[in-house]
C-alpha cells in the first residue's frame, strides 16, 4: 500500500475545513523558510495553489514528476494533487491558496473555459518580466482584500482570483497542453476526476464503490487502489468524506433542522445520520454547528 500523503490546506498547518469558502495570500519565503526551503510531499483536498515566482528557482514535485521552476513562472497545484517544492535561498513571489469548489462554481458561470486551468497541474515558464505586467498588480489586490476584514472579503477574493485564472489560461494557451506528472499518473489523475465528477453528482444516492468503478470501466478495488495511490484514502472513504464535507457546508451555512438536512443528503432518519457525521467528525451535528458558527463570528469580529 503506497504511503499515505499528509492533507494539509497550508504546508505544516492542519488541515482547515473544507467547508469554508476561504482564501489565504502569503510569499513563498514565508512558508518554505522556516522549513529549510523544502516543502515535502503533501496534498489539498478542498483547495487550489497558484504560486509565482518573480525571483529565485525550484524544483517542483507533482503527480510523481519532477520539473525544474526558473522565476518568472506560474505553478498551478489543483485540489487533491499530490506536490512539493525544493526552492533556491532567493526564492521570491506570491502564493494563493483557495477554495476549488468555489472557483469551480463562479467559472461554470462565467467562463467554462477556466475549470481546465483550475483543475490541471502546470509549472508555466513565462518569456520574460514583462509577462508579469498583467499578473502581479491582480496579485497586489489580492492581497490586500486577504488582509481586511470588510463586508464581501470572500467574494471580492474570488472575483479577483478569477480574473487573475484568466491571465494564467491566456498564458498556458490551449487546453490540451500537456499537465505536469507521468503519463501513469496523468491517467490516474483523470479516472479520479470523473470519479470526483460522478461523486458530486450521486453522492446523496449513496451508491456503492462497486456502481462509480463500473461506470468508470475499473473494478471496485482497481478504484479503491487508484484513490489511495492519488488521494491517500480508500474509494469508500471518499464517498464518505464528500457527504461529511456537504453535511458541514449545510450545517454552517443553511438554517435547515438536522432532520431536513439527514433527508437531503439521502440519509433513511436524523439518528442514522448523526452517528454517521459524529463517526467521521468527533461532533455531533449540533455541536459541529455551534462551534463553526462561534469560529465564524470570530474570524470576521473586527
Amino acid at each position: 500500500m503506497a504511503a499515505r500523503i499528509p492533507n494539509y490546506a497550508l504546508y505544516g498547518d492542519q488541515d482547515a475545513p473544507a467547508w469554508s469558502n476561504s482564501f489565504n495570500f502569503e510569499w513563498i519565503p514565508q512558508r518554505s523558510a522556516p522549513y529549510q526551503w523544502e516543502i515535502q510531499v503533501h496534498r489539498h483536498d478542498a483547495f487550489v495553489q497558484l504560486l509565482c515566482l518573480t525571483a529565485g528557482s525550484g524544483e517542483v514535485r507533482m503527480n510523481g514528476a519532477r520539473v525544474a521552476a526558473q522565476a518568472p513562472c506560474l505553478i498551478v497545484v489543483p485540489a487533491g494533487a499530490a506536490h512539493g517544492f525544493r526552492f533556491s535561498n532567493d526564492v521570491d513571489g506570491p502564493v494563493v491558496t483557495a477554495t476549488q469548489k468555489v472557483l469551480e462554481s463562479l467559472a461554470t458561470l462565467v467562463m467554462p473555459g477556466l475549470l481546465d486551468t483550475i483543475r490541471t497541474p502546470r509549472v508555466l515558464a513565462l518569456p520574460d518580466d514583462d509577462a508579469l505586467q498583467p499578473l502581479m498588480p491582480l496579485f497586489g489586490a489580492i492581497e490586500r482584500e486577504s488582509r481586511s476584514h470588510s463586508t464581501g472579503q470572500t467574494a471580492a477574493g474570488m472575483a479577483l482570483l478569477t480574473a487573475l485564472l484568466v491571465q494564467v489560461a491566456r498564458l498556458a494557451g490551449p487546453a490540451d497542453a500537456d499537465p505536469v506528472g507521468s503519463a501513469t499518473g496523468t491517467r490516474k489523475q483523470r479516472q479520479i476526476q470523473q470519479f470526483k465528477t460522478l461523486l458530486d453528482r450521486d453522492f446523496r444516492a449513496h451508491r456503492p464503490v462497486q456502481a462509480y468503478a463500473g461506470a468508470l470501466g475499473l473494478t471496485a478495488g482497481q478504484l479503491s487502489r487508484v484513490c489511495r495511490e492519488v488521494l491517500g484514502m480508500s474509494a469508500l472513504d471518499v464517498i464518505h468524506a464528500r457527504l461529511v464535507h456537504e453535511a458541514q457546508r449545510e450545517l454552517v451555512y443553511t438554517v435547515g433542522s438536522i432532520q431536513q438536512l439527514a433527508a437531503e443528503l439521502g440519509f433513511e432518519d436524523d439518528a442514522y445520520f448523526s452517528r454517521f457525521f459524529k463517526r467521521h467528525t468527533g461532533l455531533s451535528p449540533r455541536a459541529f454547528r455551534a462551534q463553526a458558527l462561534a469560529q465564524l463570528a470570530h474570524t470576521n469580529s473586527p
